[in-house]
Parts: C-alpha cells; structure tokens; sequence
C-alpha cells in the first residue's frame, strides 16, 4: 500500500517539507533508506544521514533545522517515536490475514472453534478445546486435551499447548514456544536414581501477552504457573512451575526463573538473567543482563552483577573489580618492603 508524504502528514499531524506527492511503501533505517521508503531521526547521532540517506520520505522532530542541503522530503512531527509507532501499527493492519481451515489439519470433533479462525495445514487440536473467535493457528501447531484459547490470539507454527493450558485472548506465541511441559520435578532415591514427581497443574496465560520463539513455560506441580496480562517475554526463555509473572513485565532472551519464584509488575529484565527458586521480586525492579538473583529483591529496586548487588553498590564494586590487578600487585610489592623491613 501506498502512502504519500501528504498523507502521512494529514495523519500524524506534520507538516511536509519537500515534495508532498512523494511515496512510500515500506519502512527502513535512515542509514539503509531506499526509493519508496520511510526513514526516520530518532537519535541525533544519526543526523548525518539525513543528507545522504535513499529513503522517499525521513520523519523528523518540528524542532529540526538542517545544517545541510536535505534531499529527501521531510515530514516534521511532535514526536517522531511515538509516531513511528502509529504508523507500524497502521502498516501491519494493512497486512492481509490469513483465514480459512485447512483440509489437512486434524481436529477432533469435541473441540470448539469460533467465528471467523484460522487453522493451517498439520495443526492439531484435540478433544473439548475451546478456540474463541479470530484465532489463528499456523501449521503444525498442537493444541491439547481441554486448552482454552482466547479469542484474537496467534499461534504461529510449531507452537505446543499441554493438556488444560489457558491462554487469553490477544496473545502472540511465537514459533516452537511450549506451554505447559512438566515441571522439573524429581525426587532421589536411596539407590542414587530419581523418581518422577507428577506436574497435575497447568499454565494461564492472560491477555495482551506475547512469547518468543522457543520460550518455555513449565505447568505447575499443582496449582497454575501464571503469565499475568501484557508481559512481553523474548525467545529462548525458561520459565519453571508455579512462577507467577506479574503484568507488564518484559525480559530479555535467555532468563531462566526457577520454580515457585514471584516476580512483580513492570519490571525490566536484561537478557540471560537467572532467578533462583522460591523468591520474591517486587514490582517496578530492573535487573541488568546476566545477573544472579538469589534473594528476595523489594519493590523499585535496581540490581546488577552475581551474586546481584544493589545498583549504587554494584558500580562502586565494579570500579574496584577493574583495579584489582594493579591493587594485587601492591600488595606484593608492599609485603616485599615489609619482610625487608623486619629482616633488618
């Protein structure tokens, strides 16, 4: 579809500096713009390619004012990131969707499926699940005995739902997410071998949430492990049972939560962050990548390092880390000075 810089203006509430017939069709990076797409300045550090840049048409801040020949058409905006944003949103609801049931997929004829649903090729869906309105399942999805799944939500493909898993409507689950593994749960014997503990819970999911690819998120032993509305979860993600994910919070790739550990609403988790089991984490808590969480952490707290240490503490350690060689050879040297000094 395409959209003129007059357009684009008229919508976002701009103001065209350059060729108002100018057109786009797609979206880019200003230091990768080509003919027949929309680039823009969000950080002045890439101001340089405004001047250089291939793009149609550079969404830029009213504030702007070029300290060089622009060639490009310019659309002066309040807020280019928030703008960028809206127009994404508008781009992808242009995308087509995909509709219809395949002859290949196999559904078993207890399962409900709603209104107006997509189902590809090789997905299946098992007895007494429940699929609301406007679902979409990519092939080769597998939707368990008595999965409820709200309506608007995607699977795409590879995507596996357990037995009496719940997930809300809105949703996104990216490809070869699993929901509803068994926990890591085993007892040791006598004679050093491990037996089974059953996982009889399942998982819920709530609305508005999204997972990546690979993420896995373990049933509860008993009870539900619980995703709660609007958390953003990035790929290759571990989530154990009976962990509860509080609203809004979003974590980078590779964070593993150990079992029965409660994390809080809005927090901010760096990638390849480890949670240890049974531990609270409050509400409103940033945690920077690879860090270890090993204790309960109070709301609005800042933690960085492993073992994790508060955010002030960690960066005074840390300019201490750096000079640990040097100190050590001081040392050495004053031991030296010292067993000179008492030999005389």
């Amino acid at each position: 579809m395409q959209f003129t810089a007059e357009m684009i203006a008229g919508l976002l509430g701009g103001e065209v500096v350059g060729d108002k017939s100018a057109s786009v069709s797609t979206v880019s990076s200003i230091d990768g713009g080509k003919q027949g797409s929309l680039a823009y300045l969000t950080n002045p550090k890439y101001e340089q390619y405004v001047y250089t840049t291939q793009a149609s048409i550079v969404l830029v801040d009213k504030s702007f004012e070029p300290k060089e020949e622009v060639k490009t058409t310019l659309v002066k905006v309040e807020n280019v990131g928030q703008c960028v944003l809206n127009l994404l949103e508008m781009y992808n609801a242009t995308r087509p969707r995909k509709s219809g049931v395949s002859k290949l997929a196999s559904i078993h004829e207890g399962a409900t499926i709603g209104e107006g649903c997509y189902i590809g090729d090789f997905a299946v869906i098992e007895s007494t699940a429940k699929l609301g309105d406007n679902v979409q399942v990519y092939p080769q999805c597998y939707i368990g005995d008595n999965v409820v799944i709200g309506e608007g939500t995607k699977l795409y493909p590879g995507v596996k739902i357990y037995e009496g898993c719940v997930i809300g409507s809105n949703c996104i689950l990216h490809a070869g997410a699993v929901i509803g593994a068994d926990g890591f749960g085993f007892a040791p014997r006598e004679d050093g071998t491990f037996a089974k503990i059953p996982q009889l819970g399942n998982v819920i999911i709530e609305d508005n949430v999204e997972i990546g690819a690979n993420t896995c998120v373990d049933r509860a032993k008993t009870d539900s492990t619980i995703i709660h509305s609007g958390v953003k979860l990035d790929n290759l993600i571990q989530i154990g049972h009976n962990v509860e994910l509080g609203s809004n919070t979003v974590m980078s790739a590779q964070v593993g939560v150990a079992g029965s550990t409660k994390i809080g609403s809005n927090c901010f988790v760096g990638g390849q962050v480890g949670f240890a089991d049974h531990i609270n984490v409050g509400s409103n808590v940033k945690v920077g990548s690879k860090s270890g969480i090993d204790k309960n952490v109070p709301d609005g707290e800042i933690r960085f390092g492993f073992p994790a240490l508060p955010g002030v503490q960690y960066h005074r350690s840390f300019a201490v880390f750096k000079s640990l060689p040097e100190l050590a050879q001081k040392v050495r040297e004053m031991d030296k000075r010292l067993a000179k000094v008492e030999e005389e």
